[in-house]
């Protein structure tokens, strides 16, 4: 088939009929007539010699032809919106503002040494690193990334895994001699839990599953707060069984410090999300910081130190 540049502007007409839903919407939207519009649909589909759109109802629709066009159409201006971008930062240096948000203790653990490594690479981007016990609504537009366990259910956001993120329940060595090993979950009932409260729920459970059974187990005890650092401190201090991130804990376990147990019981997941607020059209620095952030914990472990050089 012979190569016509119309045909790319094709891909963008016809991405735009579908968004519209009409052709007088369309031609509003791209400054032509209605008439316009319509010649415009008719060339198209009669050189690709079949129909695109259903005209029976009162917002067009895509024919089966037109949406595997449209899956097509969408998937190629994609790519040539990420080359555009990525020839952007290849033609100037990123700058700008990005406001970021993590939660406390993972916030001081790795996201602000990995922006400290971030800034040295691009320091014409300005960082504004909040860390709050638990992160905002993404509705309240008060971040532009935000980093979270678990993935949110909001539709209008975006959520790019960054890192898995198993919960695990721990204690220390001293407090299991004293207090004795749990061999299944009704056993918490008898241990002091240390409860991390994320809600204003009068009682806290945990959720525990072996494959074949998921049991939830009320506990309580006589700490509760409402930091993860908080928690994994007391439980280092001796003070009882706590439910923490992998990331949090990992190294207190390999040094001994900490304990597993019911490690043949398992809770569920809290993945690490960069969360964000979907935008048609994704900063330069943004897709950067993501890129980065991805590529970073790719190569971590939980409970990896992160360094950063001093040297320039």
């Amino acid at each position: 088939m012979k190569k016509d540049p119309r045909h790319s502007a094709d891909l963008y007409f016809f991405d735009a009929l579908i968004s519209a839903g009409s052709l007088s919407a369309v031609a509003l939207r791209l400054g032509v007539t209605p008439s316009a519009a319509s010649k415009r649909l008719i060339q198209l589909e009669k050189r690709l010699g079949m129909t695109l759109v259903n005209r029976s109802t009162r917002r067009m629709s895509p024919t089966a032809e037109g949406l595997v066009y449209l899956d097509h159409a969408r998937s190629i201006l994609a790519q040539i919106e990420a080359l555009d971008r990525q020839m952007f930062t290849l033609k100037s240096e990123p700058e700008g503002l990005i406001r970021v948000n993590a939660t406390l203790g993972f916030g001081r653990s790795y996201i602000q040494p990995l922006i400290s490594r971030f800034i040295r690479k691009y320091p014409a981007i300005t960082i504004q690193l909040f860390l709050t016990p638990f992160p905002p609504p993404v509705s309240d537009n008060a971040f532009d990334l935000s980093i979270q366990f678990g993935k949110p259910p909001l539709r209008n956001v975006k959520a790019r895994l960054l890192a898995q993120n198993r919960r695990l329940l721990v204690a220390s060595g001293a407090y299991l001699a004293r207090a004795g090993r749990p061999l299944a979950p009704q056993d918490l009932l008898k241990h002091n839990c240390i409860v991390i409260k994320q809600d204003e729920l009068p009682y806290s459970e945990w959720i525990l599953s072996n494959g074949k059974s998921t049991e939830k187990v009320p506990i309580s005890g006589n700490l509760v707060t409402n930091d993860g650092y908080v928690g994994v401190q007391w439980a280092l201090d001796g003070h009882g069984v706590v439910m923490r991130a992998e990331w949090d804990v990992a190294r207190y376990m390999r040094s001994g410090r900490l304990v597993q147990v019911l490690a043949n019981y398992s809770t569920p997941n809290a993945d690490i999300y960069a969360v964000y607020r979907e935008q048609p059209h994704a900063t330069a620095r943004m897709t950067l910081l993501l890129d980065f952030l991805s590529r970073s914990f790719g190569t971590l472990n939980p409970g990896s130190t992160v360094t950063v050089s001093t040297g320039w």
